[in-house]
């Protein structure tokens, strides 16, 4: 697939959905919500939220952020029961057990397919930043709330109120996961601020039923071999 040449700016673009026939509450490979292990911290989520869908997906990313420490890792299709044995995971892996334990709770979720220009993570390493591949695929969740689909970038509030907690840099500790507790994460570019990352979105790939469904359709960034090397390299660091 070529790059869109234009990088997404102050506009919203329609994606298309990829009908994969999957349900979007099913337990898939990656999201084995039905693991025991996923079902105990639905079950607590469920005991400690405000009684809405949005409060149980807020309480869950809040002990998510605090039980399952964040580090490097590569394996996207990670099921979510090992990221909870390992108490670790990448953003993907951590997002992953988020939709999860949402599905565990009734919460149908599906994932935007975004292509991300490889340069979007050199702050983060720059000594690695030859190794950095040119593009990353990325998995950005949406939950159904209600009548509407509502991405991860809004579970705290819009993004509109959000752009005054500082736009993310991707340097330093924090991980676009813990990141959307605070501040806007803007792919759209809807907020035209510094908060605005729609320059580093070389393409939409559309909407997938799962994770699952999208990495079946463009694969993960890494070729296996690569990935293996890199994961026992860097799953262990912490970010």
């Amino acid at each position: 697939m070529e790059p869109v040449l234009s990088p997404l700016r102050c506009r919203r673009v329609a994606a298309v959905h990829q009908g994969t026939g999957e349900s979007e509450l099913a337990a898939t490979p990656i999201l084995d919500w039905k693991h025991p292990r996923v079902l105990r911290l639905a079950s607590e989520a469920r005991h400690e939220n405000t009684g809405t869908d949005r409060g149980l997906l807020v309480t869950a990313h809040r002990l998510i952020a605090t039980r399952v420490r964040p580090v490097y890792a590569m394996n996207d299709t990670q099921p979510v029961s090992r990221t909870l044995l390992l108490e670790r995971g990448s953003c993907s892996q951590r997002l992953a057990v988020l939709e999860a334990v949402g599905r565990a709770g009734g919460i149908a979720s599906r994932v935007r397919g975004l292509l991300v220009d490889g340069r979007f993570w050199h702050p983060r390493f720059p000594r690695l930043r030859a190794l950095i591949p040119h593009q990353i695929v990325l998995a950005w969740p949406e939950f159904l709330l209600g009548d509407q689909w509502v991405t991860v970038s809004e579970l705290y509030g819009d993004l509109s109120t959000l752009q005054k907690g500082g736009g993310f840099t991707n340097t330093g500790g924090e991980t676009l996961f813990d990141a959307v507790a605070h501040t806007a994460v803007d792919w759209d570019g809807v907020t035209c601020s510094s908060c605005d990352l729609s320059g580093h979105v070389l393409s939409d790939l559309g909407y997938f039923s799962s994770r699952d469904a999208l990495f079946r359709t463009h694969g993960q960034t890494l070729c296996l071999p690569v990935r293996i090397i890199a994961d026992l390299i860097m799953s262990r660091r912490v970010a």
